[in-house]
C-alpha cells in the first residue's frame, strides 16, 4: 500500500514538474479562450431584445427563455467554460489508441504501473498546473463580467457545484479513456472521436442550455451522461437545479463515473487478452 502511494506521488510530482516547465502558455491561451464570449453577449442581447419587443412585455418585467434571463444566459456560458476546462481531455482517447496501435502499450503490460492510474495522475497534474497558471485570467474575466451573476450561491449549493466539477473531471477522463480502448478492436478511432466530440459539443450544454431542447429530445439528452460535462455544474451554480433534483443529479453523475470506471477496467482486461505485441 505504501509503495503504491509512493509510486503514485512520484508520478504526480514528475508530471507537475514537466507541465510547469513547458506550459507557461496556459495563461494566454485561457484568456484567448474567453474572447468568443463577447460574441455571445451581443448575440443573446439581440435575441432577448427581440423577444422583449415582440411580446410587448410590461415595463419592468424580466424577459426569460426557459427560465434564463439575459444575465443568466451570459453567466451560464462563462460557467460552462469552467466546467469544460475540468471535463475536457484533449488527446486522451487518441493517445491511448495510438499506443495500442504502435505497441507502446507494452510498457504497461510488463512493468508494475497501472495504465489507467498513470494516465489519471498525469491528467490531474495537467489540470492542477492549468489552474495555478490560469487563475489570473479566470479572475480577470469573471471580475469584468461580475454584473451578469446574481451573486455567490449559498454554502450547500457551492459545495454541490464543486463536487459536480470534480466528478465532471473524472467522468470526462473515464469516458474518453473507454473510447480510446476501442483501439484494441479497431486500428483507428479518429472517426469515432469526431462523432463523439460533435455530440458532446451540442448535448453537453456547451453550445446552449439543454433546457431549450423540446419535449422528448430534452428528456433523452438529460438521460445520457454528456450533460454532466458542462450543463449540470453550470445549472447548479445558477440555482436552476435544487432540492431533490440536485441530490438525484449528483447521484446519477456519480453513478456514471462509476459506470465508465468499470467500463475502462473491463475494456482494458478484455483488450489485453486479445492484444499481441512483437519485437523489442
Amino acid at each position: 500500500m505504501l509503495k503504491s502511494l509512493a509510486a503514485s506521488w512520484t508520478i504526480l510530482r514528475i508530471s507537475l514538474e514537466e507541465r510547469l516547465v513547458y506550459r507557461g502558455d496556459f495563461a494566454l491561451s485561457t484568456l484567448m479562450r474567453f474572447l468568443p464570449i463577447v460574441t455571445q453577449i451581443f448575440l443573446w442581447g439581440a435575441v432577448f431584445s427581440a423577444i422583449g419587443t415582440g411580446t410587448n412585455s410590461a415595463a419592468g418585467k424580466t424577459v426569460s427563455i426557459v427560465g434564463y434571463s439575459y444575465n443568466d444566459m451570459i453567466a451560464y456560458y462563462l460557467l460552462t467554460m469552467i466546467a469544460r476546462s475540468f471535463s475536457s481531455m484533449p488527446g486522451l482517447a487518441s493517445g491511448i489508441a495510438r499506443d495500442i496501435r504502435d505497441g507502446n502499450i507494452k510498457k504497461f503490460l510488463i512493468q508494475p504501473v497501472d495504465m489507467l492510474g498513470y494516465l489519471l495522475l498525469y491528467r490531474l497534474a495537467h489540470k492542477l498546473v492549468y489552474y495555478v497558471i490560469a487563475i489570473a485570467p479566470f479572475a480577470l474575466v469573471f471580475f469584468l463580467c461580475r454584473g451578469y451573476f446574481p451573486g455567490w450561491p449559498d454554502g450547500p449549493t457551492l459545495a454541490a457545484f464543486l463536487a459536480s466539477l470534480v466528478m465532471s473531471f473524472l467522468l470526462g477522463f473515464f469516458l474518453e479513456a473507454a473510447l480510446g480502448m476501442v483501439g484494441f478492436w479497431f486500428l483507428e478511432v479518429s472517426s469515432l472521436m469526431f462523432v463523439f466530440m460533435l455530440f458532446s459539443f451540442f448535448f453537453s450544454g456547451h453550445m446552449f442550455p439543454i433546457d431549450m431542447l423540446p419535449g422528448a429530445w430534452g428528456e433523452i439528452v438529460k438521460i445520457i451522461p454528456l450533460q454532466y460535462l458542462a450543463y449540470f455544474p453550470s445549472a447548479v451554480f445558477l440555482g436552476k437545479i435544487q432540492g431533490p433534483a440536485l441530490a438525484w443529479g449528483l447521484t446519477l453523475q456519480f453513478a456514471w463515473v462509476l459506470f465508465f470506471f468499470l467500463a475502462c477496467r473491463l475494456l482494458f482486461h478484455l483488450g489485453t487478452k486479445r492484444y499481441s505485441g512483437f519485437g523489442g
